[in-house]
């Protein structure tokens, strides 16, 4: 009989998703690397367009800053990420631009929109991308930190064949407690994917930014 293969995701995931993994007969072992937590955030001056490159931003936003969402709905958004998108449009903002990457929505900001104004969301552990490529366009922006990411290392003592990364964050506490041989690494970007590159050369990365994809990659490499 075959060894069943064992998948570590470094987050916890969703039914569904833990469901793909299952009937494909994968032995599933989830830990959360990282967790986030909304920030309380003064909001004094906002511009003409709202930029988010994740869901925490917009779930900090809905928590801490209720009284300014009427106003802020007026505006233009700019966003990373599909679901991010979904969530934004389902509370009512109208997302003009969406990409899979920070650098993609950096790089149609200072094509089209250079002379607009904006106020981007953002993370304290967030990468330098968006913010220097929107300086170095001259364009005018502030910055707002609504949430803060914390990294939770934790040992993992069960050998694995295949691990689930979905952000640089993540990579870097795993690789506090732990080492990466012959394990193949599935990344959900390639900003996750350039966080393991000095470690690794087993490295498959998701054909769209999504924590599906990446785990059909999984399955894929695996069948």
């Amino acid at each position: 009989m075959q060894n069943q293969i064992r998948i570590l995701s470094t987050k916890k995931l969703l039914s569904n998703q833990k469901q793909f993994l299952l009937n494909a007969n994968f032995n599933l072992i989830e830990a959360d690397f990282i967790k986030t937590e909304n920030k309380p955030f003064e909001l004094k001056d906002s511009n003409d367009n709202l930029i988010f490159t994740s869901q925490n931003a917009v779930h900090s936003l809905f928590e801490n800053a209720k009284e300014l969402l009427p106003k802020l709905r007026e505006k233009n958004v700019f966003c990373v990420g599909l679901k991010t998108k979904a969530l934004l449009e389902e509370n009512g903002f109208n997302v003009i631009v969406y990409t899979g990457y920070a650098a993609d929505l950096a790089e149609i900001i200072a094509l089209i929109y250079a002379k607009e104004s904006f106020t981007f969301f953002s993370g304290n552990l967030r990468r330098d991308t968006l913010p220097s490529f929107l300086k170095e366009a001259n364009i005018k922006f502030n910055e707002i930190e609504v949430y803060e990411t914390h990294l939770t290392p934790q040992k993992i003592n069960a050998p694995v064949d295949g691990i689930l990364f979905f952000s640089p964050s993540a990579v870097e506490s795993y690789l506090k407690d732990n080492k990466i041989k012959k394990e193949i690494c599935f990344c959900i970007g390639n900003t996750t994917a350039e966080a393991l590159e000095k470690t690794t050369r087993n490295i498959i990365i998701a054909n769209q930014p999504t924590v599906e994809n990446t785990i059909i990659q999984c399955i894929n490499e695996f069948k």
